[in-house]
């Protein structure tokens, strides 16, 4: 049986990173409960590992295939808390921004609660205002 810990890290190395999506629910429980900050504002949305496929699906066209790096674990009981930085391309329309072709950095952490072996609950703060900033930026300032 593998601890929490083992658990986040291959989730965040299989799933969250784009190279196997369809095996959300190898590591996620039917239902998920993720506490999400959406325009400073938080909200909790519930997904099934098929929704979560499917919005890997959606970071996958806005961004191509991505790099996604775990800068940090650290864990304590059910909890795991994951620092991780993503590099893709912007290869789709993301919030109204054309592609442009250009390399995007995302940073990410969030704290996964494991039970019975599955994520059955998060809380991730993405840097949204990096990634807008990103996308603003002419061909030259890059």
């Amino acid at each position: 049986m593998s601890n929490a810990k083992d658990i986040v890290h291959r989730f965040l190395l299989q799933v969250r990173s784009g190279q196997h999506p369809e095996r959300a629910g190898d590591f996620m429980a039917d239902r998920v409960r993720a506490h999400q900050i959406v325009s400073e504002a938080p909200t909790v949305v519930e997904r099934t590992p098929k929704e979560y496929t499917e919005h890997i699906q959606e970071m996958l066209d806005a961004y191509g295939p991505f790099t996604l790096t775990v800068d940090e674990l650290i864990a304590e009981g059910s909890r795991v808390y994951a620092r991780w930085t993503q590099y893709g391309r912007h290869i789709g329309l993301v919030d109204d921004h054309q592609p442009t072709g250009a390399p995007v950095t995302a940073m990410t952490s969030a704290v996964y609660r494991v039970e019975n072996g599955l994520i059955v609950e998060y809380w991730i703060q993405i840097d949204r205002q990096g990634i807008t900033a990103q996308l603003h930026q002419t061909p030259t300032e890059r």
